[in-house]
Order: structure tokens, then sequence, then C-alpha cells
């Protein structure tokens, strides 16, 4: 009998992960190293609408933060990053332009397949997302957004 690949409990640190609700072992190492800062841990708390040609879908990013000037950045943890994740990915990023999503991976040089040069972050790049982690969130990203209790800072414009 064949094990279900999605609620396998061959692999501890993701039956470990799911005890804890998240669905990978990398985004339960996230949550703790948020858990270890001043920020507050926001966990598939945002859900937002793309369109896939002649279908509308939701995604819903891992983690959520905002930054100094309310906007929001969405990261998005990837151990393997399917064909099905890297076309939503896609989709997602067309349909919502100026969109600030970051990835961590758990190796952003794993290739896309044993045959293509191409890498999760140079991929990732072509994608036109920008910042791309190892592991974890790094701390230049954390400065850019607001901890428990601060302000959302009012930037004053020009033009309204």
């Amino acid at each position: 009998m064949r094990k279900n690949h999605f609620h396998s409990s061959g692999n501890s640190k993701r039956a470990n992960a799911l005890k804890h609700g998240y669905k990978s072992g990398l985004e339960l190492t996230v949550s703790e190293q948020i858990k270890q800062t001043e920020y507050e841990l926001r966990y598939e708390t945002e859900t937002l609408n793309y369109i896939v040609p002649e279908r509308k879908a939701k995604y819903t990013p891992d983690f959520v933060f905002t930054k100094r000037n309310g906007a929001f950045m969405y990261i998005e943890t990837k151990g393997r990053w399917t064909t099905a994740d890297r076309t939503k990915m896609k989709h997602v990023l067309q349909s919502n332009p100026g969109i600030d999503i970051r990835m961590v991976f758990q190796n952003p040089n794993q290739k896309l397949s044993k045959t293509s040069p191409t890498t999760y972050e140079s991929y990732a790049h072509k994608l036109g997302i920008v910042h791309v982690a190892k592991k974890e969130i790094p701390a230049e990203w954390m400065v850019e957004c607001i901890k428990q209790g601060e302000e959302v800072v009012d930037v004053k414009r020009f033009f309204k």
C-alpha cells in the first residue's frame, strides 16, 4: 500500500510541522524564527485573488508582514517548487502588479528538474521576484516591517 505523500508520517520534520499547523518543516522553521523576534506571526492570514486564464482562483501566501509604509510584504516558503506552483506564482504576479512577494527556499540553488540548468532562484528572478533567501527570512527584510504594537508610518505625499 502506497503512503499518501501529503499526509505521510515518514518525514519527522513534516509530521512535526503538521502537528503545529504548518504544511512543511520549512514553514515551521520560519515561523519559529519569527516568534523569536518582536514581529507579529501572521501565517496564511491573507488571501489574494488571481486569474488563471479562463477562471478566477485564490492564493494564500504563507506569511504576511505590514511594511512601515502600510503596504504588505508576502513571504512564500518552498522546499519543492513544482511546475504547478511556479505557474500559480506567475499568474499571481500578473494579476497583482507591484505586489511584494518574497521567496524563502529550502535550497535556492535547486534545479527546476534534472535536465534543467535553471535554479529556483534564477526562475524566481525571471518572474520578477527579486528577493530570495535560503531557509530563513533575512534581517534586512524584517527591518522594513512594523513590529507588534508599532504604527504604520504615514508617508506624506505631494499628490493625493
